[in-house]
C-alpha cells in the first residue's frame, strides 16, 4: 500500500515513472559480487574469462586446491554501505547496482589439465586463466585367453 503513495508523489516529478523498481529496493539489487565466466576447451587449453572490471591483480586470488578445483577468488569494492549511511547536505542516493563483496568461483577440472603449468593474466579488467591439456593414457587392454 505504500507504492500507491509514493507513485502519487512522483509523477509530477519528470522521468519518475521509467523507473520500474522501487528506489528504495536498492539494498537488494545487485548486491553481491558474482563475476560471470566462461570456460573454453580447445584441443591444446582451458581457458578460463572472468570478468572483473576495476580490479587490480593484487585483489584476485587464483588456487587450484584438492588436486583439481580451480578457485578464483577475491573482493570487488564497490560503494560501501557506510558511504550510502552516512547523510550529506543535498545528497540522496537514488539507486545503487554496482556489485560489492566477496566472491569465490570453483570449477572442477578434468583430468587433462596440467595442474602444474596454470597461468593468468589480467587485462583491460579480464582475468584470463589458461591450463595446458595433457594426454590421457588410455588404460591398455590386455585380453585373455579362455581355455578349456
Amino acid at each position: 500500500m505504500a507504492l500507491i503513495p509514493q507513485l502519487l508523489d512522483d509523477i509530477f516529478q519528470p522521468l519518475s515513472l521509467i523507473n520500474t523498481t522501487n528506489d528504495h529496493d536498492h539494498e537488494t539489487t545487485s548486491k553481491y559480487a558474482n563475476p560471470r565466466v566462461d570456460w573454453k576447451e580447445t584441443q591444446e587449453t582451458h581457458v578460463f574469462k572472468v570478468d572483473l572490471p576495476g580490479l587490480k591483480k593484487e585483489a584476485i586470488k587464483v588456487e587450484v586446491e584438492e588436486g583439481r578445483a580451480l578457485q578464483i577468488s577475491g573482493e570487488i569494492r564497490g560503494a560501501d554501505k557506510e558511504d550510502h549511511d552516512q547523510k550529506k547536505d543535498n545528497e540522496t542516493w537514488r539507486r545503487v547496482e554496482r556489485p560489492r563483496g566477496k566472491f569465490c568461483r570453483r570449477f572442477w577440472l578434468p583430468e587433462n589439465a596440467k595442474i602444474d603449468e596454470v597461468k593468468a593474466c589480467m587485462e583491460n579488467g579480464v582475468l584470463t586463466v589458461t591450463i595446458p591439456k595433457q594426454e590421457i593414457k588410455k588404460p591398455e587392454v590386455k585380453t585373455i585367453e579362455i581355455t578349456g
